[in-house]
């Protein structure tokens, strides 16, 4: 296995898992502005104002997403299982 193989196994790793944690990121990120606006605006600095919408976001998106997250994993791993014999030579 060389050099250019384990950077190419990296950048592959490194793009499922921008892709798999992107979404799930990014609705964290829109609802936590959303709420945090929410707080200056109506000057209501409750703790668990900021976390429980986002639970809630990322429950609904997991049920949504979940199916697609988990075959782009297996999908992954299954070809990285597959091409080991291919990587060790």
């Amino acid at each position: 296995m060389d050099q250019d193989t384990v950077i190419s196994l990296g950048t592959q790793a490194m793009t499922l898992a921008l892709e798999v944690a992107g979404p799930m990121l990014l609705l964290g990120l829109v609802i936590g502005l959303a709420v945090s606006l929410f707080q200056a605006v109506t000057q209501l600095q409750e703790q668990a104002l900021s976390f429980i919408p986002k639970i809630v976001g990322l429950a609904i998106l997991l049920v949504i997403l979940g199916p697609w997250m988990m075959s782009q994993l297996i999908t992954y791993v299954t070809n990285l299982y597959m091409s080991i014999p291919t990587l060790i030579r």
